[in-house]
């Protein structure tokens, strides 16, 4: 149920702190904007939908998030376009998207009137802060969250959802060298891998963390009963582009993401002529197109990198480096025109841009 959501109570911070950034020299995730979205569930229904000064929060100990883990969220962007207007990157997608993983982690699913609307007040009112420089853009945050005071092993009946923002340039300044995971796993069927949950990433953490000690920047996520098929790329979907076909992992098996910037360039990719294969994809295939020199190409796709190309890939310690950034046709071209659709320099044909 949703309570009257005629108006949003808006309270503007007192002063802006955006004279305060270096929009030519930001750090990821690491400066907010001004204002946040708050929406309140309590007694079934969402409530007090209010727009605040960016501020800490103040939760119980016993907020059963910390506990018990129910914490879902999304991550999308909002550009600048060529008039200078706010344009958001398929937001509905998103809206969508954390209701599915609501659903998985028995949370209540958020009303799209409400994922809307609170989005774009809050966009209008710190329009602002999305940055015009190329390359940069205003990475919104999504995010749920039980919040009962409860300790005791059942689903919350009260939950806060939010939404803030924070400028950013670039996710990676250049390729990265990825290794094949080979003992951890990131899910399993029948998990909550298709769900945007906090705990997947808390799971990943440990793995990769070994893996960048290492020297790897990411790691290639396989299944986790035999590790002999490819699932993910860090936090990505991920592409390999063998002889005159994009391949990349189905998902069928519900472990991986439907990442939402994956969609987009298959969606593209397929306009352009290119063979699109969705299926399982095997750690051998892959080792074996690198050693025949006819794996072209392997990049991540994601909405805080958009598309991440992997410099090499390392497989028990055997490592297998990349034609160079420059050769690389396909992704290069992808990407350009991903950047063109979300700026509104070309026609938008897939209506995927929403203007604030």
């Amino acid at each position: 149920m949703i309570e009257e959501m005629s108006k949003i109570s808006i309270e503007k911070i007192s002063e802006s702190k955006i004279s305060t950034v270096d929009f030519s020299n930001i750090v990821f995730g690491k400066q907010f904007s001004d204002h946040m979205f708050v929406a309140d569930y309590k007694d079934g229904k969402w409530s007090n939908l209010k727009i605040v000064p960016f501020a800490p929060i103040e939760i119980s100990p016993a907020c059963a998030a910390l506990h018990y883990g129910q914490s879902i969220f999304e991550g999308m962007k909002a550009y600048k376009g060529v008039n200078n207007e706010t344009l958001l990157f398929r937001p509905y997608d998103n809206a969508r998207r954390l209701n599915i993983s609501a659903k998985r982690m028995c949370m209540p699913e958020i009303p799209e009137e409400i994922f809307m609307e609170g989005l774009t007040q809050l966009l209008k009112l710190d329009s602002e802060w999305v940055p015009k420089n190329e390359g940069s853009s205003l990475y919104i945050r999504p995010f749920m969250f039980a919040s009962e005071q409860l300790l005791g092993v059942r689903p919350s009946e009260e939950y806060k959802f939010m939404i803030f923002t924070a400028p950013v340039n670039s996710y990676y300044s250049q390729a990265v060298n990825v290794k094949i995971e080979t003992h951890y796993s990131r899910a399993t069927e029948g998990g909550v891998g298709f769900a945007k949950a906090a705990g997947n990433y808390a799971a990943a953490l440990y793995p990769a963390k070994l893996g960048q000690d290492a020297g790897y920047q990411q790691l290639i996520w396989t299944d986790s009963v035999n590790h002999e098929y490819i699932e993910e790329s860090g936090t990505m979907n991920v592409m390999f582009h063998i002889g005159d076909k994009l391949i990349t992992p189905n998902l069928d098996f519900k472990t991986t993401l439907a990442g939402i910037t994956r969609d987009s360039v298959l969606t593209l990719a397929k306009e352009m002529g290119i063979i699109i294969e969705e299926r399982r994809v095997s750690v051998t295939e892959i080792i074996d197109a690198a050693k025949k020199g006819l794996l072209k190409d392997v990049f991540g796709t994601g909405t805080a990198a958009t598309i991440a190309q992997v410099a090499s890939i390392t497989f028990k310690d055997e490592r297998f480096e990349l034609p160079p950034i420059s050769e690389r046709e396909l992704s290069n071209k992808i990407s350009h025109a991903l950047d063109d659709i979300k700026r509104g320099r070309v026609e938008d044909k897939h209506n995927w841009n929403y203007k604030i």
